[in-house]
């Protein structure tokens, strides 16, 4: 019994320590950049996708959110690898309402879903076709936490007055 119970912390704690999605990539076009769907999207339509990475705009329109995203390749972890370099744009629509301060520009998104119809757009002045995933998963990274730059111990004298 003790043994069981044992295995069973242990499997606990391994479960906590997953971060992250773990979407199945079977069928999914994972060598497939939003870019070369952007030059010509109508052969992909209806394509399987797992895409991702930070948010640039979130719109919420009458029958769905739209987050337009700056696409990077995925880790194994299917987290965006912003180190690298980017894939193109795209946008992704979600039925219902999603809270624009929560998918605020700079957080990080993955998501898996089929291509629709194309969108047109712009990007700054220039015009754009963004591919649009239609949503089956969506995942909000939580933020990054960034360190500080200064130190995490100090050197000094104190005194402390007591009663």
């Amino acid at each position: 019994m003790r043994h069981v119970l044992m295995t069973l912390l242990i499997l606990a704690l391994l479960a906590a320590c997953a971060t992250g999605p773990r979407y199945d990539t079977r069928g999914v076009a994972l060598d497939l950049p939003p870019a070369l769907v952007s030059a010509n999207p109508e052969p992909y339509r209806g394509t399987p996708v797992l895409w991702g990475g930070p948010i640039v705009a979130t719109r919420n329109l009458a029958a769905y959110s739209e987050i337009e995203v700056l696409s990077y390749p995925l880790d194994s972890a299917q987290r965006p690898r912003t180190d690298r370099e980017h894939q193109g744009r795209f946008l992704l629509r979600q039925p219902g309402y999603l809270e624009e301060l929560d998918y605020a520009p700079g957080r990080q998104i993955t998501v898996r879903g089929r291509l629709g119809p194309a969108a047109a757009g712009q990007v700054g002045e220039a015009p754009y076709t963004y591919p649009v995933v239609e949503v089956t998963e969506l995942y909000l990274w939580p933020p990054v936490r960034r360190e500080s730059a200064q130190p995490r111990f100090h050197f000094g004298v104190g005194v402390i007055f007591g009663r």
